[in-house]
């Protein structure tokens, strides 16, 4: 038997869920620091909060993966898992920007920084399962469009989500004013507005989309090559907790080697991610630390989404051209060039004379956010054989998890104590760790790689 061949658009609607999803996590990117900010939170606080989200990513997305797997009901495999996480996420993104509503029961930052922690957790119920989604229902031959077009709507959500805060505010004339301790309304209601777009979106893959039973995927020739993980008696082979340890032990030297570039880039990240409106709002608005209240400071913030969606926009059409640049020069070369590309734009905020001027540093940062995405997955997957496909892919999320942990841990002391609250340093030592990464590309070993002359 062969899985039926989807149309362009049974695929475009199968994957269409993530644009919402995409969404949500732009909105929470680009405004959660402001907001903590809003309900009290100090400058040098702000990565212990935002520790939430790899923490979640490290605990839930293999515990669903694994449910997800055993799962087949009236509503399908994935889908129940997906349309849960979007129902949660969508309550956190309501919730989130209007925590003082909650102010006689608990401090508005303890209820943020509990919606955070519900939105960073929903998000990932509904990720995994979408993933393997698309290796579920598309043939080998077309699980490259499949791919293509999930990236594509990442990219389109997250420009979406980015820029709506700003869009609400300069297009439409919503107010951006703030009192102290409120979230301004032009963010509360794009968070509804992402939430509901997040809704509508599951909806669409959840009413278009059919999933093939258990049954059905073990008769289909392209799954055949997993029958290895099934006893004679049909039933699937256990694995215990060690089986994960040795592998870990046991990683190819690639793996090993790529371990550290993602190490570096990862951290980068999410200096970016986590100090960018207070280091605009500061180094270029010229406000002081402690303002996180003032209309400018909203301008900045406002700002700041959409410099995120521009370096979102540049990655969904850098990675059309990815393939083609490393058949060229290879996908090493492309990968280090891509990230100390980053790393300068990073570096170049520092010298930029105003706000239109950070566009260029955005457009720098996308290129190396497309590759980051992309690169080392392509390299990885050369050097680990089929049948350890999953559990190493799981293994080298770790890799973008702990350096996560490790930047929210030390980053606000950093923030606080080396750079005088001054926040812009974090975006430095985030340009600083992505050249750190673009070297260590070199001493990847890149077993399948072809380069055309």
């Amino acid at each position: 038997m062969e899985k039926r061949r989807l149309s362009f658009w049974e695929i475009w609607n199968m994957s269409f869920g993530f644009l919402g999803i995409q969404m949500g996590f732009a909105l929470q990117n680009a405004n959660a620091s402001r907001i903590l900010q809003i309900f009290g939170a100090d400058v040098h606080e702000l990565s212990w909060f935002w520790i939430i989200a790899p923490l979640m990513g490290l605990i839930v997305q293999p515990i669903v993966g694994h449910y997800s797997d055993k799962t087949w009901g009236r509503f399908g495999r994935r889908k129940p898992f997906f349309l849960v996480g979007a129902i949660l996420a969508s309550i956190g993104l309501v919730l989130m920007p209007q925590a003082d509503m909650f102010i006689a029961f608990l401090p508005a930052l303890w209820v943020g920084a509990g919606m955070l922690m519900i939105m960073d957790a929903s998000f990932n119920i509904a990720m995994e399962p979408f993933r393997a989604l698309v290796g579920d229902n598309l043939r080998t031959d077309q699980r490259t469009l499949g791919f293509s077009v999930q990236t594509a709507l990442i990219g389109f959500g997250a420009v979406i989500g980015s820029w709506l805060p700003y869009a609400l505010t300069n297009w439409f004339g919503v107010s951006n004013e703030t009192v102290e301790g409120a979230v301004p309304f032009n963010l509360i209601l794009s968070f509804i507005i992402g939430a509901i777009i997040l809704i509508a979106s599951i909806l669409v893959t959840v009413l278009t989309t059919k999933e093939y039973s258990p049954e059905e995927l073990a008769n289909f020739e392209d799954e055949q090559k997993h029958a290895d993980t099934i006893s004679n008696d049909g039933e699937e082979v256990k694995s215990s907790l060690m089986d994960i340890f040795e592998d870990f032990k046991k990683m190819p030297t690639t793996m090993r080697q790529l371990s550290w570039v993602q190490f570096f880039s990862w951290f980068g990240l999410f200096g970016m991610w986590v100090f960018a409106t207070p280091a605009i709002a500061q180094h270029i608005y010229g406000l002081p630390h402690t303002d996180s209240s003032s209309s400018t400071y909203q301008d900045a913030g406002d700002w700041v989404g959409i410099l995120f969606g521009v370096y979102n926009l540049i990655s969904a059409f850098y990675a059309f051209a990815l393939p083609y640049i490393a058949k060229k020069i290879g996908r090493k070369k492309t990968h280090s060039i891509s990230l100390i590309v980053g790393g300068l734009g990073l570096l170049s905020i520092y010298i930029m004379p105003d706000e239109n001027w950070l566009i260029v540093s955005m457009i720098a940062v996308g290129i190396a956010w497309a590759s980051i995405l992309a690169m080392p997955y392509a390299i990885l997957a050369g050097s680990i054989s089929p049948k350890k496909m999953g559990v190493y892919m799981g293994i080298f999320n770790f890799f973008i998890v702990i350096p996560q942990i490790i930047n929210a841990l030390i980053g606000g002391p950093l923030v606080k104590y080396a750079y005088d609250n001054h926040a812009v340093y974090a975006l430095m030592m985030s340009g600083v760790s992505f050249l750190i990464a673009a070297s260590l590309v070199y001493k990847v070993k890149d077993v399948d790689d072809v380069i055309q002359s």
